[in-house]
């Protein structure tokens, strides 16, 4: 069958999505003019779609700003309800962050950057706020090694793009060879821990959460910090508790 290319895409629908995707924590509550910088779009285009979304429900005006309104979250709560991986995963994060007293977390990778699908939160580690949701890069952290350790090449290509990945810290790995070497490292060894290379202090440790067919599905994940443990015992006590918990979760699955 042949491939869906630029002639299938509807513009308008895009445009749309980039829109809602502009109201971030940067721009809670933007301005038509500070949506067409954000977007790159015109000012009447940006007009017609803010319109239009007011009109479904999705934004609200309040005299010049505009804000997304809660019917936005049903998209969330859709893809939550439609993925048996959520549904299923749940339970087992909690049980794991109880062993663990650290925060679990399930991510699946969009792009170069990892998703949060799921979370059992214990104490905030993070300077950043992490919830269901969150993107990060997937260069730095255990959950996007692990994810592209197992993925397609063309897939890893795209994620690692064709220079040097952001530095977020000292720590950040950043050059491609070094990453590429890392990923051969979490496949062998099937897991990954990363330690200072999203932000200073943070360790995380992530195994592979496998489908019935075997293909890695999403990356299972705990976190702490270099004040409460080390990156040994983060091995010797956490990673088996995770790669156990990653087949407990597949072994729910039916795909």
């Amino acid at each position: 069958m042949d491939q869906p290319g630029d002639r299938d895409r509807i513009q308008s629908l895009e445009r749309g999505l980039a829109v809602l995707n502009a109201f971030d924590e940067d721009l809670p509550r933007p301005t038509l003019a500070e949506l067409a910088v954000a977007t790159g779009l015109s000012r009447p285009a940006v007009r017609r779609i803010l319109i239009t979304l007011q009109k479904l429900g999705y934004v609200a005006a309040t005299g010049p700003r505009w804000s997304l309104t809660p019917r936005v979250l049903a998209i969330g709560q859709h893809y939550t309800a439609a993925h048996a991986l959520i549904e299923s995963a749940q339970p087992h994060l909690l049980a794991l962050a109880e062993r663990t007293g650290e925060s679990a977390s399930l991510a699946e990778l969009d792009g170069d950057e990892v998703v949060y699908i799921a979370r059992v939160p214990v104490r905030r580690i993070m300077t950043i706020t992490v919830a269901v949701g969150t993107r990060v890069p997937a260069h730095a952290t255990s959950m996007g090694r692990v994810l592209l350790a197992w993925a397609d090449p063309e897939r890893v290509a795209s994620a690692l793009g064709s220079g040097a990945p952001a530095r977020l810290t000292a720590r950040t790995t950043v050059d491609p060879d070094a990453l590429h070497a890392e990923l051969a490292r979490v496949r062998e060894q099937g897991w990954s821990i990363v330690v200072g290379e999203l932000e200073d202090g943070l360790i995380s440790a992530s195994a592979p959460v496998r489908g019935r067919s075997g293909r890695v599905v999403a990356a299972l994940a705990s976190s702490t910090s270099a004040g409460r443990s080390t990156p040994e015992r983060v091995r010797d006590d956490v990673v088996p508790l995770l790669r156990e918990t990653a087949c407990a979760i597949g072994a729910e699955l039916t795909v």
